[in-house]
């Protein structure tokens, strides 16, 4: 049985290279400006986002820079995780990433839409 819940979570799958990741933190950053508790797991090329640094890379006009839109998710209290094998198959470690990402396996995904997350996939 699903229940109403006021949280979101957000899988992002595309990187630096792709116009998507600045939709896909936008879109959270207006879920949060909606009420809702926001989450957004990075998988794949996704990873290379919070990787420091990386970033810097994306501008997608008229959206606010990438490295905008994820420091102001993250100070307005969004939560970023980041897949674990996606991490270490790029070669990374948790020194390599943001402070405050939290390297953890799809359980915590699982375990918000458990609890009636609404989900979007970028």
């Amino acid at each position: 049985m699903q229940t109403q819940s006021d949280k979101l979570v957000v899988l992002v799958t595309k990187g630096i290279e792709s116009e998507l990741s600045s939709v896909a933190f936008t879109i959270a950053n207006g879920g949060i400006t909606a009420g809702l508790k926001v989450s957004v797991f990075l998988t794949s090329t996704g990873i290379d986002l919070v990787r420091k640094g990386g970033q810097r890379m994306t501008h997608v006009p008229p959206l606010d820079p990438l490295a905008s839109l994820i420091e102001n998710f993250r100070q307005r209290g969004g939560t970023i995780w980041a897949c674990p094998p996606c991490v270490t198959s790029r070669g990374y470690t948790q020194e390599d990433l943001l402070d405050g990402i939290v390297i953890v396996g799809a359980s915590a995904m699982h375990a918000e839409i458990k609890e009636g997350a609404a989900t979007l996939s970028f």
